[in-house]
């Protein structure tokens, strides 16, 4: 690959996860400080990210694959959502507010698949070059968290800047989309293209196999969990004090940068079965420390729970990609991947968003705080039913993923 093409794929990586990172995460304590929303609210703000999710391959399906270059559709939804960002972030109301944030995750979730769509195509030996380009995300989505403590836009209630800023990174990567390399559609017009196509429903023949089947259940359940930490985590922080919360939530990204390389060296060594179980062990792992952590003496619990976060995702997202990928074989690769993403961001997190923003409500203090104990139990209740199932499920079983 080029140098100037690599360069041009890193740019394109760096601004697609800065973006979603310069608000997502501090969304929860900015619809608090400024619209005293409730957990119910907050639920209705972050399922837009299910919803887009579940929508998303019907944009790529029906759209990108069909009839435009994946970085024209890439620079418009970009262009777009720049505007859409900026009048999210100047609302005056929670009722004002959500409708451009809904559109908002309904174009920029098909942009996930975009740029990996544009950076694959470039790609000689994709299992060599993408994760030096898609690593650049990561540490998109780190400065934006780092920028944000910086500016100690969540201390003095300016959370409404993050938007800002996003919205300016939304316009600057659609107008870049325009110079990147050339991705025109890989499916002719005139070709007939099914719901069972777009939604990966080919693959559903994988969950005859009963491995793959509890996997597959497992991996929305876990969802529930992962939906409590996007939601709440940046909200429990600054509610109980902790300085510069969306600047210490990178610690996440920048471990979930170390287990990712440590990823291949431990799915060698110890398998598939073990790497999935250490992953679900870990959420339990970190929602027992929020419980009981503090901003005072009880930091290093709140600090080591984020930085778990490598362990959580990749040692159960990732590795289930990479099982899901063995499962289905040449034949259903896409639609078994596309199949797995719409259960868990899509049904699983769509349900862990609803639950999370019920309990919420129910544990919500006179004074505008939370009992937060409470609330990081049920999450951690939860993963620990999941890992119960899956290590009862395969205790005199193998799971085996081959080269």
């Amino acid at each position: 690959m080029k140098s100037t093409i690599r360069i041009q794929l890193s740019v394109m990586m760096f601004l697609e996860f800065f973006i979603w990172g310069a608000w997502f995460v501090t969304m929860g304590t900015f619809l608090a400080q400024a619209f005293s929303a409730d957990g119910g609210q907050l639920a209705m703000a972050y399922e837009t990210q299910s919803i887009g999710a579940i929508i998303a391959p019907f944009i790529i399906g029906l759209i990108a694959d069909r009839y435009f270059s994946a970085q024209k559709i890439l620079g418009v939804l970009h262009l777009i959502g720049a505007v859409l960002l900026y009048l999210a972030g100047t609302s005056q109301s929670f009722d004002s507010f959500y409708p451009y944030i809904l559109i908002y995750m309904i174009l920029y979730m098909p942009t996930l698949a975009l740029v990996n769509s544009v950076a694959f195509r470039q790609m000689k030996d994709p299992a060599k070059d993408f994760a030096l380009i898609r690593v650049l995300g990561t540490v998109g989505w780190i400065v934006a968290g780092l920028a944000i403590g910086f500016l100690a836009w969540e201390s003095e209630n300016l959370l409404q800047n993050t938007f800002l800023m996003a919205a300016v990174a939304a316009a600057i990567l659609g107008l870049f989309s325009f110079t990147l390399p050339d991705t025109p559609p890989v499916v002719s017009k005139n070709e007939k293209v099914t719901v069972r196509d777009i939604l990966g429903l080919d693959a559903l023949g994988m969950l005859k196999d009963k491995r793959y089947l509890v996997f597959f259940i497992a991996s929305i359940l876990i969802c529930i969990p992962l939906a409590f930490y996007y939601q709440h985590a940046n909200q429990f922080l600054n509610e109980i004090g902790m300085e510069g919360a969306a600047g210490k939530m990178t610690f996440g990204q920048m471990s979930e940068i170390a287990f990712m390389l440590l990823l291949p060296i431990f799915l060698k060594k110890y398998g598939i079965k073990l790497t999935l179980l250490v992953g679900m062990l870990a959420w339990v792992v970190r929602y027992i420390l929020f419980a009981y952590g503090d901003a005072g003496e009880g930091t290093w619990m709140l600090i080591f729970g984020i930085i778990l976060h490598g362990i959580c995702y990749d040692f159960f997202f990732v590795s289930g990609q990479i099982y899901t990928d063995y499962k289905a074989g040449e034949k259903f690769k896409s639609s078994a991947q596309g199949l797995i993403t719409l259960a868990t961001y899509g049904l699983g997190m769509l349900i862990g968003f609803r639950l999370a923003g019920k309990i919420t409500d129910l544990n919500a203090l006179a004074d505008g705080g939370h009992s937060w104990e409470a609330i990081w139990t049920i999450p951690a209740i939860i993963a620990g039913g999941v890992f119960l199932f899956f290590l009862i499920t395969f205790k005199n079983e193998k799971i085996e993923v081959k080269e």
